[in-house]
């Protein structure tokens, strides 16, 4: 019997991390040493959430060397700089937004999406900032917007005006879970102090756009990260039904353990879905066992 739900007839998985290096990944992931990590991350992972350019933009070097290394169907996504979302608050920044996206057109296709992530005071009484901010946009981009600020979550007439007006312009709203982040006492001085800059808000599912971001922040619990990514392997399978572009990216406290939370939910999607399944990391093999001579 055919399925009606084939691999040809569902929308695309990207799946990335919040970095596309570490130190420990050389060894214990790619198993092999090298001076271009994005090519050997590029070559398992089809996405990044390219946080660096929250920080400052990269050169257009950098930008073609990333392009020239990476696949062509791996995918970008990038954050609005912090000076456009957080000192500017999206006012008098033309300048600072051409520059920004003059730079990552270079990366053509493979420019995936641009993130606006706008901190926790930006409130209702900011909705016609944003709305005209992403009015002035070039449309030759998609789009993604994530909200901290707790009225956009209560279910009234604020969530309400944002996801109807994200719907109306075609852009998506990103998505943020840390339930797991937040489950059980803190293990380490690295969970605790991360869980001091995440966000803890409700996870609203909605997908405004035919592109949801999804950006799941993990624990060390790997049965607390299974409890909270088991509805997503569900809801992306739904979203995949539906011809959408799904973006999951996936953080640990501390990123070098992020490809095997990834997996994580690679292995739940294929268990679940076998038919269609998402490809799998290939991991470094563990260290040889020295044999003991008595």
């Amino acid at each position: 019997m055919t399925n009606i739900h084939s691999e040809a007839t569902l929308g695309a998985v990207f799946i990335g991390l919040p970095v596309w290096q570490h130190n420990s990944w050389p060894k214990c992931w790619f198993g092999k040493q090298s001076a271009l990590q994005l090519a050997d991350y590029s070559a398992q992972l089809n996405s990044i959430e390219g946080n660096t350019t929250f920080y400052h933009l990269p050169t257009a070097e950098s930008v073609e060397r990333w392009h020239q290394v990476t696949p062509d169907t791996f995918r970008f996504t990038f954050k609005f700089h912090a000076d456009i979302s957080h000192k500017q608050r999206l006012r008098h920044c033309d300048d600072l937004v051409s520059a920004q996206l003059h730079r990552l057109e270079r990366l053509q296709h493979k420019l995936g999406q641009l993130m606006l992530q706008l901190p926790a005071s930006f409130g209702p009484e900011d909705l016609p900032l944003l709305q005209r901010f992403l009015q002035q946009l070039p449309p030759d981009f998609s789009y993604g917007v994530e909200v901290r600020h707790p009225a956009f979550f209560a279910k009234g007439e604020a969530e309400k005006a944002l996801n109807q007006y994200l719907i109306a312009q075609r852009v998506n709203r990103i998505i943020m879970d840390t339930r797991s982040l937040f489950s059980g006492p803190s293990d380490t001085a690295l969970t605790a102090e991360v869980r001091t800059k995440k966000p803890r808000v409700p996870v609203n599912v909605i997908a405004t756009a035919q592109q949801p971001i999804v950006r799941f922040v993990g624990n060390n619990d790997p049965l607390d990260n299974e409890r909270c990514l088991q509805p997503w392997v569900h809801k992306c399978h739904q979203w995949r039904q539906q011809h959408k572009t799904c973006y999951f990216f996936f953080h640990r406290p501390d990123n070098q353990h992020a490809p095997w939370l990834a997996q994580q939910f690679i292995d739940l999607y294929n268990q679940q879905y076998p038919d269609t399944p998402l490809a799998s990391l290939k991991f470094a093999p563990p260290p040889a066992q020295q044999n003991s001579l008595f």
